[in-house]
Order: structure tokens, then sequence, then C-alpha cells
């Protein structure tokens, strides 16, 4: 995986999953990677993993069975799509519009 420097390591990776969950690769109470098997899938070290999951499981994205590892929450596509939606809105398409209004484009140009 491609990090950028934009946001930290970790949630990006974060996200990653988040994705993943979005697509469909991960359903409600599927396991997902262990912390160790998704740092050496994205060659990083394994306290970076633990902080992505540490994060998705404050936001109930995750939840971890004891000795045996981490799996979807029930919901957890529709908080997702809930959170990036509101993200999308609040941050995400002001900025596209204040672009388009800086380099005087309109709609039809982005046909």
């Amino acid at each position: 995986m491609m990090f950028s420097n934009d946001k930290a390591i970790y949630v990006q990776m974060a996200d990653r999953l988040c994705d993943d969950i979005l697509a469909g690769t991960y359903r409600d109470d599927d396991r997902i990677p262990s912390v160790r098997e998704y740092a050496v899938m994205l060659e990083v070290n394994t306290n970076t993993a633990v902080k992505a999951y540490e994060l998705l499981a404050r936001d109930e994205i995750i939840y971890n069975k004891r000795g045996l590892g981490y799996f979807v929450s029930a919901g957890a596509r529709d908080k997702i799509l809930s959170q990036r939606r509101r993200e999308f809105r609040e941050v995400t398409w002001p900025e596209v519009l204040r672009q388009m209004k800086l380099l005087g484009l309109t709609w039809e140009d982005m046909e």
C-alpha cells in the first residue's frame, strides 16, 4: 500500500479496512486479518497496525473476541457510510466547489 503524507499511516490503514468493509470483502461478524497479518501485508510496524485496530474498535467498526481475533461489528458498513457521507458533504464537497469557483469551472466543464 502506498501511504500519503496527508494523514497518519494508522488512519490510512483504518480507512483501507473500512474500504474493504464497504466493498463487501468483510461483512458483519467476519474475522479480519490479525494485527500481525495486517502489519506484514502492508509492510508496517506492528504497533502501527495496533493503533489502526484500536481506532476502529473505539469507533465500534470492529470488535475483539479474546483469543480469536478481530471481527467486523454488526452495522459497521452503515456506520462507515454515514461517516463518509457526512465527511464528503462537510469537507470534500465544499472544497470541490471552492476550487471550481477559483478555477472558473462550470458544471458543463465538468461533463
